[in-house]
């Protein structure tokens, strides 16, 4: 798809990836998914870009696309990582259309138990609870249907939803707020907030938490991009995202 094509889902998940990464310095790296290709089409079904080496506090950037006109999907994910032993939130970002309607998962995927951490809680949350409430203000957005399993690896203050396109693109200013808000923790995280995270094993936690968020037996996604791209390749797909690079690489 040609940049002048692009699709609301995939506008707003370009925009937030470049903010991204040049507010966090980091570098484009060769993977093996410049082209991704599965069983379930003949022709290219998406790619993958990997960006690491910036911030010591961003371990790396990670864009998932996936687009396939003949099945009605576009979906764009994007994710910024702190690093393992640090504690910056995880920056998520779906951005889809699927089944004739748009959605979106917007979040900072929390770093240690929010309800013990009062300080941290405050100073990583504090901000986004402005523009989360906004949310509530867009017409055509519909509450996404998301267990509790599953928002249990989430804060509290992720936005999930579906929406049609007049409201998937009124949400793109609180998406960039977000990724702004984001950006300033990774430029510098406040030393209280950090102090206050120095009984948690981050990495060990941090580990635990990423096998469990790209799980297939929590996530059902998993199982449709198997069938999109096969195992081995979703498989693959899924220990980028959660040890943060490539296999056979570090």
């Amino acid at each position: 798809m040609s940049e002048a094509a692009l699709s609301p889902s995939a506008e707003l998940s370009a925009l937030i990836l470049d903010r991204l990464v040049a507010g966090t310095g980091v570098s484009e790296r060769a993977t093996e998914w410049a082209t991704l290709r599965g069983p379930a089409s003949p022709g290219p079904v998406g790619r993958v870009r990997y960006f690491t080496g910036g911030r010591p506090s961003v371990a790396s950037v990670v864009y998932i696309g996936l687009v396939l006109p003949a099945a009605g999907l576009d979906s764009h994910m994007v994710f910024a990582f702190g690093a393992d032993d640090g504690p910056l939130p995880h920056f998520t970002l779906d951005s889809v259309y699927a089944g004739g309607a748009y959605a979106f998962h917007l979040d900072l995927v929390q770093r240690a138990d929010l309800a013990a951490h009062p300080v941290y809680t405050d100073t990583v949350y504090g901000p986004l609870t402005k523009p989360h409430a906004r949310a509530a203000d867009i017409p055509g957005l519909t509450a996404a249907a998301v267990g509790p399993r599953q928002r249990s690896l989430m804060s509290p203050w992720m936005l999930v939803h579906r929406a049609d396109e007049a409201a998937l693109r009124a949400m793109g200013p609180i998406v960039e707020e977000y990724a702004d808000h984001w950006l300033s923790l990774a430029a510098a995280m406040p030393a209280e907030a950090a102090r206050e995270l120095a009984g948690t094993d981050l990495p060990e936690r941090d580990r635990r938490l990423r096998t469990a968020l790209f799980s297939r037996e929590i996530d059902p996604v998993w199982g449709r991009v198997d069938r999109l791209l096969g195992s081995a390749t979703t498989d693959r797909l899924r220990h980028l995202l959660i040890t943060g690079h490539p296999e056979g690489t570090r």
